[in-house]
């Protein structure tokens, strides 16, 4: 009969799971313990009587075990072809624990050049000053050409930061790049020099160019490859969508290319094969680390992206923009003086403040004008103040109902751009996992009291500003469990102390930082990001109960399935 339907008409469930906590993250936090999924999406949540109703002969039940079922997790900020071309043995590990010294570093790069040829480059990725015990014991060591040059005389080096703000390479390296005595770098930061004057073999920020130019690009197929590797990464990790926060001609030579617009066609080419296995985001990338407006606006406006075949796994969201660079650069651009001094600077084109605020504000107008969502890199309050007022103004000039412009890090939001930011429904991407990181060796740069605040989770959601998190993997690894421990927890790595208690918040509103929040910095909050029926079965499994589990402990629970839109991308045996 028209208008009476029966469950008897409703398509068996495809997957029904049982026997565990199902966290929807919707807006009441609701607790269930069993769901089912037809056809790509959430059909049922409630109780194993209540879902067991959408099984039929062919359905497929998977027993939780107390396990967690939870929406599949979005890490907002994550560079999916960087992440994969700095993994071995595309690039030398660099990391901990492969190293934790400049020795390590320098033992690394002997054993890398016994298998390449003379002549021919050597890459590496993922050292930073908290990971070399020399330089975290003295605040003033920084790694130099005179480290590398006794094992490297006939290889080019060239070792890429964790955090993508700093190289530092061998004199060979700078004898290739035409970088010498008199050479200066495109933005203040520069090439970093001696007492002499003399290159130290440390570039920071737009000043990486000179070197990056002179490094052979990966191919297009390295690239591919280097994003299928991060997919099969990510589904082990439960990451079912995740924002590429830069393609563009601004990327071109950055991280190897990793950030060009080639990245975007590889995408493209994975989607039409059906291997893209996880939602992506796309910010545009019109100019690097070193920009004026100038050419910011002239490349934007000759930017022509068609629209993916599947708007829902691929879609390019906005562009991003560099505003400063990180603390432990002291690039940040900070209102407070940086322990020894230097207040660090915007990395846009001026010669005075007034002048590089004016054309940072002129790229927002320009690209807010131009229907676009913007993602600022801002980590200094100086900067994040001078971003957030840009936002404002924008908008008050062409108002646009759902802009959902972003600070991107966003380390020290202030109490004045947090109010500005909710009464715009604007928002901001933070970063647990370097938090983490991090942690100990920033108060040797900014003092203990802005270390500790930095990243203030706790003050943004209590003044009602959108918050999401990202690994921003290549300089983390993108695990979210150690970013909700260390969201709940603020525990610094090394020291064991907890710093920031104060800013410390609940599992729950951890959660929907990877989850309903950052589907809204998507504009997919009405699609994905909670587990409600309707909506796309992205989801992960953990092999514990996560409510019950000590934050301390949430980093050791295992992946154990996650499925994007109902395909199984990944599945432990034991399940």
């Amino acid at each position: 009969m028209e208008g009476n339907t029966t469950l008897a008409a409703v398509p068996p469930a495809d997957l029904v799971f049982v026997d565990g906590r199902v966290l929807t993250v919707d807006a009441d936090f609701t607790v269930a313990s069993a769901l089912a999924v037809t056809d790509g999406v959430v059909a049922a949540v409630g109780d194993r009587a209540e879902v067991m109703a959408h099984a039929g002969p062919r359905t497929r039940v998977v027993d939780l075990r107390g396990g967690t079922l939870l929406p599949g997790i979005n890490d907002a900020h994550l560079h999916g072809c960087a992440f994969g071309l700095t993994r071995p043995p595309l690039s030398l590990d660099l990391t901990p624990p492969a190293v934790r010294s400049v020795a390590d570093v320098v033992r690394a790069v002997r054993e890398a050049v016994r298998e390449v040829p003379a002549g021919e480059w050597v890459v590496g990725h993922g050292w930073d000053l908290s990971s070399l015990a020399e330089c975290a014991a003295d605040p003033h060591r920084l790694p130099t050409r005179r480290d590398l040059d006794p094992v490297s005389p006939d290889h080019p080096v060239l070792l890429f930061s964790a955090s993508g703000h700093a190289t530092w390479v061998n004199s060979a390296a700078l004898a290739r790049a035409g970088v010498g005595r008199h050479t200066t770098g495109p933005s203040g930061a520069g090439v970093v020099t001696d007492g002499s004057g003399e290159p130290t073999g440390i570039l920071q920020e737009g000043a990486q160019d000179l070197v990056h130019r002179a490094v052979p690009l990966p191919s297009r197929q390295a690239k591919t490859d280097a994003i299928r590797a991060t997919l099969a990464t990510l589904a082990r990790l439960g990451v079912t969508s995740y924002t590429e926060p830069g393609l563009g001609p601004g990327g071109d030579v950055l991280m190897r290319g990793a950030l060009g617009q080639d990245v975007l066609t590889a995408y493209r080419d994975l989607l039409e094969r059906g291997e893209l296995t996880a939602r992506v985001g796309v910010l545009l990338l019109p100019s690097g680390m070193a920009s004026t407006a100038e050419e910011f606006v002239r490349v934007l406006d000759g930017l022509h992206v068609t629209p993916s075949a599947d708007p829902r796994r691929l879609a390019v969201l906005g562009v991003k923009i560099f505003a400063d660079g990180i603390p432990l650069n002291r690039t940040s651009w900070m209102h407070e003086p940086y322990v020894g001094g230097g207040h660090g600077a915007l990395c846009v084109g001026g010669h005075t403040d007034g002048e590089r605020t004016a054309g940072l504000a002129e790229m927002i107008r320009h690209a807010h004008a131009a229907g676009l969502q913007v993602g600022v890199h801002a980590t200094g309050d100086r900067c994040i103040d001078a971003v957030v007022d840009a936002f404002a103004a924008a908008a008050a000039g062409r108002p646009r109902p759902d802009a959902r412009h972003y600070v991107i890090h966003g380390d020290f939001l202030t109490a004045r751009s947090m109010k500005l930011l909710a009464e715009h429904g604007f928002g901001v991407n933070m970063n647990p996992t370097i938090k983490w990181a991090v942690a100990d060796i920033e108060e040797e740069f900014v003092g203990p009291r802005r270390a500790a605040y930095e990243w203030p989770y706790r003050d943004a959601l209590d003044a009602g500003v959108r918050v999401t998190s990202g690994s921003d993997a290549p300089v983390t690894f993108p695990d979210w469990r150690q970013g909700v421990s260390t969201m709940m927890l603020r525990k610094a790595r090394g020291s064991g102390r907890v710093s920031g208690a104060d800013q410390r918040i609940r599992l729950a509103e951890a959660l929907r930082t990877y989850t309903a929040d950052a589907a809204w910095q998507d504009f997919a909050e009405d699609w994905k990001g909670t587990l409600e029926v309707g909506k796309v079965a992205d989801l992960c499994v953990v092999d514990g109960d996560l409510l019950a589990t000590d934050p301390h402990d949430i980093p050791g629970l295992d992946v154990v399935f996650t499925a994007v839109g109902g395909e199984v991308v990944h599945e432990a045996p034991a399940v």
